[in-house]
């Protein structure tokens, strides 16, 4: 599977970006799909996935009510709308794959650097 993440930039606090993933290569009917970020100095943390098949989704606790992640599978995209963002939030976005059996995301997408100004 190749994923392709896009939609980064520079946004105000309390502002919106939308992040997309397009994968190819591979059906992806047994994949959960994923985003991940990684701030500066810190370890990368999960912030949200999304079943391929069905309405499964996770987000991580600090990102309830302010992130949504969703999918077209018409178009093998996943997104990642980001509302009401923050300073904290700033980091590079990664989306990632993985087949529902296993248990580590294999398939990774290049960075797209979120930076959200005070």
């Amino acid at each position: 599977v190749q994923l392709q993440a896009s939609g980064g930039g520079l946004v105000q606090a309390g502002g919106s970006l939308r992040l997309s993933c397009a994968a190819s290569g591979r059906t992806l009917s047994n994949f959960r799909m994923a985003w991940f970020r990684q701030a500066p100095g810190k370890e990368r943390e999960f912030v949200a996935s999304i079943m391929w098949n069905d309405d499964t989704i996770y987000y991580k606790d600090s990102v309830k009510g302010r992130f949504n992640i969703s999918r077209e599978n018409a178009k093998n995209t996943v997104y990642l709308q980001m509302n009401n963002l923050k300073p904290e939030d700033t980091a590079v976005y990664y989306c990632g794959a993985r087949l529902v059996r296993d248990s580590e995301y294999g398939y990774w997408g290049q960075g797209t650097l979120v930076t959200v100004s005070s």
